[in-house]
């Protein structure tokens, strides 16, 4: 499964950015992870084939996962930006729906985009 990222940018704190990904195969769950200079990749966001969001209490009640029309089609709208949202997104891609605690685990995925970058200026 190859995965193609698009928007990201430079924002000012406070403002919005949409990140996009479409997957070229069947997935069982997609999600978003970030990684910033120096640290290590961290989970964003996940949605599952059932529908069934995860997000990481950093981005809770700022930022939605959702399914396009297509099936394979996964945005990430991220509200109200904080300076260290600033990072690198990558969209990510799994087999199969990990348990709970793993659904925002580097591990638990198996196919992963280039990334695209956000920065969000103070």
């Amino acid at each position: 499964v190859e995965l193609v990222e698009s928007g990201g940018g430079s924002v000012e704190a406070g403002r919005s950015l949409n990140l996009s990904c479409v997957a070229s195969g069947f997935t069982s769950i997609m999600a978003w992870f970030r990684q910033a200079p120096g640290k290590e990749r961290e989970g964003v966001a996940a949605i599952d084939r059932e529908g069934r969001t995860f997000y990481s209490d950093s981005v809770k009640d700022r930022f939605t996962i959702f399914k396009g029309n297509a099936e394979n089609t996964l945005t990430l709208l991220m509200n109200n930006l904080k300076p260290e949202d600033t990072a690198m997104y990558y969209c990510a891609a799994g087999r199969i729906i990990p348990p709970p605690p793993s659904r925002l685990r580097v591990r638990a995925y198996n196919w992963w985009g280039q990334g695209t970058q956000v920065i969000v200026s103070s």
